[in-house]
């Protein structure tokens, strides 16, 4: 009975192996078989209908900006290889496709200012879309010189502006020489000495932060008539010609004393600020001088003062514009006093000082 059992035993576990190896076997083939059209990548060449930004993937753009995330619609998609702007490469790392969209950001910089063709290559053709993808707007980070007369050539330093379309001084036209992604050469005319640098692309109009010429000249290669040097603990030479921002001479100003100052006064009577909105001047940093503190004083006051950072960059001109109002709205100037701040010894340059 004993034996019997253990035989039957043995006999419905070789059945059930023997079941379980058919299922097996059973489902191998058909998933051999078996083709989920709903899944399978197209082997069409792609397609492309549409563009949207991830705002509204449901609302197809006419246009979009260097370095947007967009979504390109269409068919056939699911083997992006590759994404193309103007034949500039989209990073591997920054699209992801399916069968009806590319998810993809757009490189930073492009060829074109306006008209950036998309290219989608797949595993079965590409596919070409003209579509408008702009430069931003236009960024003036600096120009040189900071004032100059009829037919002086300025440069403007920045980004973006490609397919420049006009450079104005307030509401003048001005002559474009030469223009590039990042700088732009223009020529003053003779009908406008001053005011601000206005840049306009197919993106769009930027204004210069800081105003070009000035409205009352204190020094630019010579002291105005009625103004002389009464620096202190600081040597100050103003026909300095190493340095020189534009013309022949610049101001060298060694501070030879912890606070010392680079002061110039005006013999009576003082300047009236009426019509005038700042003190600019332009500053060369020295071999030592980065990040050094000066303070802006006028009229000997300690009470209402602006204090500024030399910049890190040495070697180079730096435009400074110091709002009146920021120092207290003087009704009139009889001196403008650059003081050392930062308790340091040390040289600087200093050009074009006056009133806009």
């Amino acid at each position: 009975m004993y034996t019997n059992t253990i035989l039957k035993s043995l006999k419905q576990n070789a059945l059930g192996c023997i079941a379980f190896c058919s299922m097996l076997l059973m489902f191998s083939c058909k998933k051999d078989n078996y083709v989920d059209y709903s899944t399978k990548p197209s082997t069409l060449p792609p397609t492309i209908n549409a563009v949207t930004d991830l705002n509204n993937r449901a609302l197809a753009v006419s246009s979009v900006v260097y370095g947007d995330w967009i979504i390109i619609k269409g068919k056939n998609l699911a083997t992006t290889l590759k994404v193309e702007f103007s034949n500039v490469a989209a990073a591997d790392s920054l699209f992801s496709s399916d069968d009806t969209t590319v998810t993809v950001k757009i490189p930073s910089n492009l060829p074109d200012p306006v008209n950036n063709p998309i290219k989608v290559t797949t595993k079965y053709g590409t596919a070409v879309y003209n579509f408008k993808i702009l430069q931003p707007a236009p960024v003036i980070t600096s120009f040189t010189p900071g004032a100059g007369g009829a037919g002086t050539e300025v440069t403007l330093t920045g980004d973006y502006f490609s397919g420049v379309t006009s450079v104005k001084l307030n509401t003048t036209d001005l002559a474009i020489v030469s223009s590039s992604k990042t700088q732009i050469k223009v020529t003053i005319p003779s009908t406008i000495t001053g005011g601000y640098f206005f840049v306009t692309t197919p993106s769009g109009t930027t204004k210069a932060a800081i105003s070009y010429g000035l409205g009352y000249v204190i020094y630019a290669d010579a002291l105005t008539t009625g103004w002389s040097n009464t620096s202190y603990s600081t040597t100050a030479t103003l026909t300095n010609t190493l340095n020189v921002l534009r013309g022949t001479n610049s101001v060298k100003t060694n501070y030879t004393v912890g606070f010392g100052g680079f002061r110039l006064t005006k013999a009576a009577p003082a300047i009236s600020t009426a019509g005038y909105s700042a003190i600019k001047f332009s500053v060369y940093g020295s071999t030592n001088s980065g990040g050094f503190k000066i303070r802006v004083i006028l009229n000997g006051s300690s009470t209402v003062t602006y204090t500024l950072t030399l910049p890190t960059t040495l070697g180079v001109w730096t435009q400074v514009e110091v709002p009146l109002s920021s120092i207290g709205n003087p009704a009139t100037i009889s001196s403008i006093e650059l003081k050392e701040y930062s308790g340091k010894i040390f040289e600087v340059f200093f050009d074009d000082i006056g009133l806009f």
